[in-house]
């Protein structure tokens, strides 16, 4: 972009005012949020003093230079008047004389006017931006030294180089915050990254997405068929394959229609199949996709999917288990636990408390009311008593390993674990010392120290997270999965439990019997109609635990509030209350409700509550709170609930910030206002949000409005969310179309075929499976590898 493009991206009636600093009352090296004081030199604002306070994101300021800070004058309840600056830039030299004085200032120790002269009249009156860009171009000035060149770009850099890059950012159209995220990844480098590939940006940086990118290009003149422009488009489609729609790869035809049409949008030019097809070769070449039998994946992902199945070869491969105790012994160990604790124990939870621990890997799925908590405590208890080990993990010495370890996607479904067992219980990510947000962001070296894994809520467990996991675990432990195919898929790409299942590779028990019925549950009975894909005829009639309220889209809000009140009046709290819903926005959205809840829960009529607010929320302390990223270092994670505690505004601590201060079961968690949009407020949330939760009372309200989200397994997921009491409210046709409508969104995943392609090994051309099962028992020849075998050889 020339000069003169940039500054046409500014307003010519925008206010400013330029002046040099005098004093710097706040400046936070972070996020670069700062507090100035300057004396003013020139403004356009009707302003009479001859100072202003200035607040911004910005580096800190040089004492001895002017700067021109863009914005708007604000009031300040408590400290008055003050500019908030959206942008800044140093004023520069731009005049032959004004550069040369410039660089023959102190600031450049060794370079006098003789010098700078040379400087100037080699490289004109853009000689400062020009050595930033290139400071090689400081070779074309006669009679100056390598180490006095080194000397001024550095020293340039120093005073320029952050401020040259964020105005520069500034002038493609980046706020101060994200232009600090991207100075951060690329350093001095940043302007030359961007106008060589803008679309570097779209891999790289996160919020910043294709057509963002493509601007960037437009205005830099690179073509609509540029190869940077088609190879990023292949590389976003990917990625937005897998995060929003959960694919683990796309066919190489589908990729090219996708990425053809996402290309031809943003900008009208044709891009034809071959172009595209060329460019995703060259990125296989790169290693930047992976290409395998007509599939398409991000190397995140292929690499996480092989490194599943060799993880769960090398686990599956171990044999010492089978026969580690007989089974007399095992059956004497149950009776004895069974009358220990008061259970008797299904034909189906014996077996699968055996498999269990006779297994190096088992899967243990079913739906609501069907025993796996139950089987899981056998399990544990079982395992302690054959293995002549203490549960009680204090009795352990410090440089002891505690030999049982429990753990769940989520900081609720581990403290579910915890309370079930009487073990202790952790997320997977804290499990394995995840440092960041990221799917990559762990120790490679990282090993999980324990006898026996048990993973609960399995299903909500992504390609990424598996594969962290497996790789962390030692050679010798048994592992056993536990959750409900039928619920929701995971959030992030992949469909782990289910292609596990599919596989029919590791030993498998499903419940199915129904045991939480004794107090006459019809919440349960419901949820498994539904799975089966039937809508009971009851289903609107009046039951002792759930009901169903008809009401239109628009009636929603008053009829969640009179629900709402009545719980209260009977002693529910917020904690006790959930809503759940399936989309954000409408009139029955999540964003709504949420609004008209807090004012239900957590009201502020007499402003007796401090509060805050963020964009069109409103934070008070009391509100129940949603974290919607992981913050493995505050130990919480995606999907968490919480309480505010504490709201201080930027008046009233050192940092001159509004803070929020958060308590996730006693965990508690400070925000800052840049960091307030990773929680929201928890009222009301999206079905996939509540999973691994229950609540004693679920509010699930079912419109026509919600018809593109409505299918079988986010209802039933919902339905078993509640623990004493459901109410559905809305529409029944919608509650039908709902259960009727099974996930059209099949996820394009490899996971089952890389299973049995590794595990079913091959003999004389017949697959054998590693374990007998009903459906594959009879299909094996008895004869195999008898061919070269005759009777008369045994005569």
């Amino acid at each position: 972009m020339d000069k003169q493009g940039a500054l046409d991206l500014f307003q010519e009636d925008e206010k400013f005012i330029k002046g040099r600093h005098i004093i710097t009352i706040f400046h936070n090296e972070q996020n670069l949020y700062s507090v100035i004081r300057i004396r003013v030199a020139e403004t356009n604002l009707d302003l009479d003093e001859k100072e202003a306070v200035i607040t911004g994101y910005f580096p800190r300021i040089h004492e001895e230079e002017t700067y021109i800070f863009y914005g708007a004058m604000k009031e300040h309840p408590k400290f008055g008047r003050q500019f908030q600056a959206n942008r800044f830039q140093k004023e520069m030299p731009n005049t032959k004389q004004g550069v040369i004085d410039y660089l023959a200032s102190e600031l450049f120790n060794g370079i006098g006017k003789k010098t700078a002269e040379r400087i100037v009249e080699t490289l004109g009156e853009n000689a400062i931006s020009a050595i930033l860009n290139n400071p090689s171009i400081l070779d074309q000035v006669p009679r100056l030294s390598p180490d006095k060149a080194k000397l001024l770009y550095d020293t340039l850099r120093e005073h320029q180089g952050l401020e040259h890059v964020m105005i520069g950012l500034n002038q493609y159209g980046f706020g101060p915050q994200i232009s600090m995220r991207i100075y951060q990844f690329y350093k001095e480098l940043t302007l030359e990254v961007i106008e060589n590939n803008p679309y570097q940006l779209v891999e790289d940086i996160e919020g910043i997405g294709f057509g963002r990118a493509d601007e960037i290009g437009k205005k830099l003149g690179i073509s609509g068929s540029h190869p940077h422009r088609i190879q990023a488009g292949c590389k976003y489609t990917l990625e937005q394959e897998s995060l929003q729609n959960g694919h683990v790869y796309l066919l190489v035809d589908e990729l090219i229609q996708n990425v053809k049409a996402l290309l031809e949008e943003f900008q009208n030019v044709e891009i034809t199949n071959e172009m595209i097809e060329a460019e995703l070769n060259k990125l296989q070449e790169e290693g930047k996709v992976m290409i395998e039998e007509n599939k398409v994946y991000t190397p995140s992902l292929y690499f996480s999917e092989k490194g599943i199945v060799s993880n769960i070869e090398r686990i599956l491969s171990q044999k010492e288990y089978e026969e580690q105790f007989p089974e007399s012994e095992f059956l004497l160990a149950l009776g004895e636990l069974e009358e220990r604790i008061g259970v008797e124990y299904a034909p189906s939870q014996k077996e699968a408390i055996q498999k269990a621990l006779m297994s190096p890997m088992m899967i243990l799925t079913g739906g609501p009311g069907t025993g796996k908590t139950t089987v899981i405590k056998g399990i544990v208890e079982l395992y302690g008593e054959l293995h002549g080990c203490s549960l009680d993990p204090n009795s352990y010495k410090k440089e002891e390993v505690f030999p049982i370890l429990l753990t769940a996607p989520t900081g609720r479904a581990a403290k579910r674990m915890a309370e079930s067992t009487g073990l202790p219980a952790t997320t997977i990510h804290r499990l394995l010392g995840m440092t960041g947000q990221e799917h990559g962001d762990i120790d490679d070296d990282k090993q999980v120290e324990g006898k026996l894994l048990i993973v609960d809520e399995m299903s909500m467990v992504d390609t990424w997270l598996a594969n962290q996991l497996l790789k962390a675990l030692p050679d010798e432990i048994q592992v056993i999965f536990v959750g409900d195919e039928d619920q929701l898929p995971s959030v992030g790409p992949g469909q782990v439990l289910k292609d596990l299942l599919k596989s029919e590779v590791i030993p498998t028990v499903r419940l199915t019997d129904i045991y939480r019925q004794k107090d006459g549950s019809s919440i349960i009975e419901l949820a498994h109609d539904v799975k089966n894909g039937i809508v009971p005829k009851t289903i609107v009639q009046q039951q002792s635990d759930r009901s169903f309220i008809r009401c239109s889209t628009q009636q929603i809000p008053e009829a969640v509030e009179k629900v709402v009140q009545s719980a209260k009046r009977k002693g529910y709290t917020a904690r006790d209350i959930q809503v759940l819903a399936p989309m954000y926005r409408g009139a029955a959205g999540i964003d709504r409700l949420n609004m008209l809840l807090q004012e239900i829960f957590n009201p502020n009529e007499h402003h007796t509550r401090k509060e805050i607010k963020h964009g069109d929320i409103i934070f008070r302390i009391g509100d129940k709170v949603l974290q919607l990223v992981n913050q493995p270092e505050s130990q919480v994670y995606n999907g968490d609930m919480g309480e505010i505690i504490s709201i201080f505004t930027a008046k009233e601590n050192t940092e001159k910030q509004d803070m929020l201060i958060v308590s996730f079961d006693g965990i508690e968690v400070t925000y800052t206002r840049p960091d307030f949009n990773q929680i929201t407020h928890a009222y009301c949330c999206s079905i996939h949000k509540s999973q691994g939760s229950e609540f004693p009372v679920v509010i699930l309200p079912v419109v026509k409005s919600y018809y593109r989200m409505l299918r079988r397994n986010l209802l039933y997921t919902a339905i078993t969310r509640s623990k004493k009491i459901l109410i559905l409210l809305g529409e029944e046709t919608a509650f039908r179309m709902g259960v009727e409508r099974e996930d059209d969104q099949k996820r394009k995943t490899s996971l089952c075929d890389k299973l049995k392609a590794s595990i079913y090994k091959k003999k004389d051309g017949q697959t054998l499976p590693p374990y007998l099962t009903e459906k594959n028992y009879m299909s094996i020849d008895p004869m195999i590898g008898m061919e070269e075998v005759t009777p008369y050889q045994f005569m």
